[in-house]
């Protein structure tokens, strides 16, 4: 009798994690190899939409998700005078059966981190294990690893899904070597510890690129005596490129303050979060154009190794996590894991194509170009004689479309 494959998951970030529990789920055994020696809350704030959160509330997280996150509300938009454009609700304010989180990254992989150990066990996750190089033959795939000790040791198993990031080593042996494509602009994100704005838990997109664009959402609450939140924001600003892609460059606010300088709103004082930020982090808007296949023999690619996007409509952690959805779905279904990696990536390669390209021209935030063309970049007396409620609706539900998180989408499957 054909039994289950052994998967090897090279990255214990949020895709490797929530890989590791799908399979769990399926009953499929599996290792992840970390190349850090020690995991910490590293980065900054992210969202997760309700195709996400559907997925890790299957898995049983939804609730442990709520207690350390903030459910999100509303999407509101604003021009850079300060100037409401839209809102709309969010998760289960917007009629979902999930809600909308916007959370601290470093939070959601501690809570992806602990179930993996809870449920598979100590020895789930293997740290300062840093994959160098794959090999294969019909039987196996053997994943060579390095430690900080300089010494050396393989993992063998039937399946290897390199799920290590943009600069993955497995995407590097099997594909080759491509430039990213950069938009043009740079971003700065921080965290600011900040009173509660608008409704507490709105996420914000303010201004337009060619002008300094932000996004601004809370992500932990009541981090004080006071009742305030720790706030994430992205401000994103035209210009060369600075250096490689590397989440955790600081960088410097006399970079990026300037467009900003003005934007004391009677809802926010911009300047002053940005300027009270404890750190503050510089990256590329950058992506690559989408591959033609991710698999080779047993090995395959997941989330940013797979598909690196453009960090705008709050798409990559989504899509890591439903490629892990998939790919466990489709191992558990076939003993053959050759047969099961070109289905799941028949069924992902085409869908995460469509975001990787749409986040270049039309993601949600294409509403606040279009009234920035409409005004010619001035204030607007009436919003409903820019843009029409209808017009507003379609721009946001076309996303919604492409990325997999419409209601009809998710009703469906």
């Amino acid at each position: 009798m054909a039994t289950k494959p052994r998967v090897i998951v090279l990255g214990a970030g949020i895709g490797g994690l929530t890989l590791a529990l799908e399979l769990h789920r399926s009953g499929i055994e599996c290792v992840v190899l970390e190349a850090a020696p020690q995991l910490g809350a590293l980065g900054v704030g992210i969202n997760l939409l309700p195709h996400a959160t559907r997925n890790l509330a299957r898995l049983g997280l939804e609730d442990v998700l709520a207690a350390v996150a903030v459910t999100t509300r509303e999407s509101a938009f604003f021009n850079r005078f300060g100037q409401l454009i839209a809102r709309e609700p969010a998760g289960r304010f917007a009629g979902y059966d999930w809600p909308q989180f916007s959370i601290h990254r470093g939070d959601l992989q501690q809570v992806l981190l602990a179930a993996v150990y809870d449920r598979l066990g100590p020895d789930a996750v293997l740290l300062d294990h840093r994959g160098t190089h794959v090999t294969q033959d019909e039987r196996s795939a053997t994943v060579h690893v390095t430690h900080r000790d300089g010494s050396s040791s393989t993992v063998a198993g039937d399946v290897v899904v390199g799920a290590d990031g943009v600069h993955s080593v497995v995407r590097k042996q099997f594909h080759s070597a491509a430039a990213p494509h950069y938009t043009g602009y740079m971003m700065w994100r921080g965290t600011t510890v900040w009173p509660r704005f608008l409704t507490g838990a709105s996420m914000v997109r303010a201004g337009w690129l060619t002008t300094g664009k932000m996004v601004i959402y809370p992500i932990r609450d009541d981090v004080n005596a006071r009742g305030d939140q720790l706030v994430n924001w992205v401000a994103e600003v035209e210009g060369p490129i600075r250096d490689a892609r590397d989440w955790n460059r600081p960088g410097l606010i006399e970079d990026f303050i300037e467009p900003f300088a003005d934007w004391t709103f009677d809802w926010l004082d911009v300047p002053a979060m940005i300027r009270a930020a404890e750190e503050v982090l510089e990256y590329p808007m950058v992506d690559q154009d989408p591959l033609d296949h991710w698999t080779a023999g047993r090995a395959t690619l997941l989330g940013d190794a797979a598909h690196p996007m453009v960090p705008r409509g709050s798409n990559g952690a989504a899509q890591a996590i439903l490629d892990g959805r998939v790919l466990a779905a489709c191992l558990a279904e076939s003993c053959d894991p050759y047969q099961a990696l070109r289905a799941y990536e028949t069924e992902r390669l085409a869908a995460t194509s469509r975001v990787v390209l749409t986040n270049r021209t039309n993601p949600p935030d294409a509403l606040l170009r279009e009234v920035y063309e409409r005004t010619g970049d001035r204030p607007f007396e009436r919003i409903g004689d820019v843009i029409s409620p209808a017009e507003i609706r379609r721009l946001s539900e076309s996303y919604q479309v492409v990325a997999g998180y419409s209601h009809a989408a998710l009703t469906r499957s």
